[in-house]
């Protein structure tokens, strides 16, 4: 009796439903809008590369997507998809009814739902186009709009859109961007197990997903491949092997966001070049940065950060104890550590390729990025451009320069005032050589140097650097302009490449649909000859080897630079190059408060700076480690000591008369 009413009940639904059916067919031409697919163009991630592909990050809204053309996706997914979703796709138009059918009656003799009777054409439409609403006026349309769809679409648009939009799981959409979260592969690498995974996610997501439930997507998995296997779709061996397969599974976050700083500048720069829709885009952009040399930038930073903070405490405790045993002891002002902060950016000498770019020592917790953003007086790290104009203009690291105190009055709002410099020291030498008064970074003999120049010389031959803003005054020979590091990094590759500026680059090229959109143009800027580049290059080289830069040294590689502390040690900069990297570090207080007394450029950002060539030279052991002598380079014993000289800065007259066995032409 109870079989007798099943099958009477069923007749009578397949009576009501076969109306709507044949119905629909008459009504495709009508208001059924399938634009949406046809016209298919959903929102695609946007991804950001290394130099050397490795990718940084994914940018996106609200759906994190990349598309796959039906030609990128291989034959074997197609394949798995078909098999147990949809076996006769190829032959129906749209809706199976036979599938259909025999889903109803399951579900009449089980009293409910248990068999659903979809095409992936019906699954697409449900998913783009209507709501999820158990209704039978919803079935009725889901048909109507899967019919209408086969007549526009070929059944290849229609499994490309379906691959594309559907849902597989832990926030990937698409068929390509499961593969890469999942299994960091392409579509093309993937094994016909991680194909099943892959496939037999849409039903289930969150049930299936492989990094919530790896058994039982492991068994959704084996369904797919013996559904295969039983169609003759796949031969035993196949069979077999795939079914012992157990993949490795990647738990990654949606943004796989390595380096925030470089995505937030990244964002920045592409906004400038007018792309506004960089989260929708489906951009492909391939940046200058190094990974590696990222990850060991931002270790060594927060390495010289921490050693700062220690030093800090024992400064501290070693002042209390001084306190204690004498009253009239003048303890050091109490600093803020919690505003203490740091920048480190790298770049490719030759190329100005921004290799590694660091904004704080921690972006959780600060993510402005000072190396971009904040400018900062560089001190004494400014003061190789004024020993550059001067060695351009015929003096050498021989030339001898006054080391002597002096008073400068000066007009300030109607005003006369007093200016008293001193060296570091607070002493004086009376007559140091230019090499020695950069090596120590004399301020005095700088100043002199200044004024034997002549300050308005001297600002004209700055112009050559491109540098803006300079103070019009003797404060500039103490490096009281305004520069961000990367803005330092800039200027110094006037030394680090030969004589050569380059601007700083930080994208190579974007991409969209295998189109290059943009691609970097190299700007170069004439300073000096070949020969006053290397001259400054052995003097700062001798700023690290015995001079203030001694904590930037690094074993095994030849490296010049030059330190930089500020007015009551507000800042702390060490500005270098090995023979084809440049690195800028920075430290200072974000409110501009003084750090403590004792740090200065040389103690706090020199480290950083040893450090990250001690990790470069570990990361690629072939680089250059010594500076080529460019042609035209004499190379003179004065007094027992190795001087650089060339046709514009000659040696002193005496020394020209030596033998020539004693000079060395390189």
């Amino acid at each position: 009796m109870k079989l007798f009413k099943n099958i009477i009940f069923t007749l009578m639904l397949l009576g009501f439903l076969t109306p709507f059916i044949i119905l629909g067919y008459f009504l495709v031409g009508q208001d059924y809008d399938i634009s949406s697919i046809v016209n298919y163009k959903p929102d695609i991630t946007t991804r950001i590369y290394d130099k050397n592909g490795d990718k940084i990050a994914n940018i996106f809204d609200k759906e994190h997507r990349y598309y796959a053309s039906f030609e990128e996706i291989p034959p074997r997914v197609i394949e798995a998809l078909v098999a147990i979703e949809d076996t006769t796709f190829f032959e129906h138009s749209g809706v199976n009814l036979d599938a259909i059918f025999r889903a109803i009656i399951k579900d009449v003799k089980a009293g409910k739902m248990v068999e659903g009777a979809s095409t992936i054409t019906q699954q697409l439409v449900k998913n783009k186009l209507l709501t999820r609403e158990k209704k039978l006026s919803r079935k009725v349309k889901e048909l109507i709009y899967s019919l209408k769809l086969e007549l526009n679409l070929s059944k290849e648009k229609i499994l490309e859109c379906y691959l594309n939009e559907i849902y597989f799981g832990h926030g990937y959409y698409g068929i390509k961007t499961a593969a890469d979260g999942y299994f960091h592969k392409k579509l093309d690498e993937l094994t016909l197990k991680e194909m099943a995974i892959l496939v037999g996610l849409p039903k289930a997501p969150s049930a299936y997903a492989p990094t919530k439930n790896y058994e039982i997507s492991m068994g959704r998995a084996n369904r797919v491949i013996t559904r295969m296997h039983v169609l003759g779709w796949i031969d035993d061996e196949t069979y077999n092997s795939s079914l012992e397969e157990n993949p490795e599974v990647f738990d990654d976050t949606l943004t796989q966001n390595r380096a925030p700083f470089i995505v937030d500048e990244v964002a920045r720069r592409v906004e400038n070049l007018g792309i506004n829709d960089l989260k929708t885009g489906g951009y492909e952009i391939y940046t200058t940065i190094d990974i590696r040399l990222q990850e060991v930038a931002i270790e060594s930073l927060k390495s010289a950060y921490d050693m700062s903070l220690k030093r800090i405490e024992k400064y501290k405790t070693y002042e209390e104890k001084k306190l204690a045993n004498n009253s009239n002891y003048e303890i050091a002002p109490d600093v803020n550590t919690t505003q203490l902060n740091g920048a480190l950016v790298s770049l490719d000498s030759k190329t100005g390729d921004i290799l590694a770019l660091v904004g704080s020592v921690d972006y959780k917790t600060s993510p402005y990025n000072r190396a971009t953003q904040g400018r900062r007086q560089p001190g004494s790290a400014f003061k190789p451009f004024i020993y550059q104009v001067a060695i351009d203009l015929g003096y050498s690291g021989a030339t001898e320069l006054v080391d002597i105190a002096r008073t400068y009055t000066y007009e300030k709002n109607g005003e006369e005032l007093k200016w008293q410099p001193q060296n570091y020291e607070e002493n004086y030498k009376g007559l140091v050589s230019l090499r020695e008064a950069l090596v120590h970074s004399r301020n005095l003999a700088t100043i002199n140097l200044v004024n034997d120049i002549g300050l308005r010389e001297l600002l004209r031959e700055f112009k050559k650097f491109g540098i803006k803003n300079l103070p019009p005054d003797l404060s500039i020979s103490l490096g009281t302009i305004s520069l961000s590091p990367l803005e330092l990094a800039k200027y110094y590759t006037s030394f680090a490449n030969a004589g050569v500026q380059v601007e700083p680059h930080l994208i190579r090229y974007i991409d969209k649909k295998s189109t290059t959109i943009y691609e970097k143009q190299e700007q170069t800027r004439f300073i000096t000859e070949p020969t006053q580049a290397y001259i400054m290059t052995t003097i700062l080289r001798d700023v690290i080897k015995k001079g203030t830069g001694r904590r930037a040294r690094a074993s095994g590689i030849e490296l010049a630079g030059k330190t930089g502390t500020t007015n009551n040690n507000m800042d702390g900069w060490f500005a270098g190059y090995s023979p084809t990297i440049e690195t800028v570090v920075w430290f200072g207080n974000d409110d501009n408060t003084p750090m403590h007394i004792k740090e200065t450029g040389g103690k706090i950002a020199g480290p950083a700076f040893s450090m990250f060539y001690q990790n470069v030279l570990k990361l690629y052991p072939q680089i250059q480690r010594k500076f080529e002598v460019p042609d035209g380079v004499m190379e003179v014993d004065i007094n027992g000591k190795k001087e650089y000289f060339s046709d514009i800065s000659k040696p002193p007259r005496a020394e020209t008369e030596v033998k020539a066995e004693e000079v060395l032409l390189f």
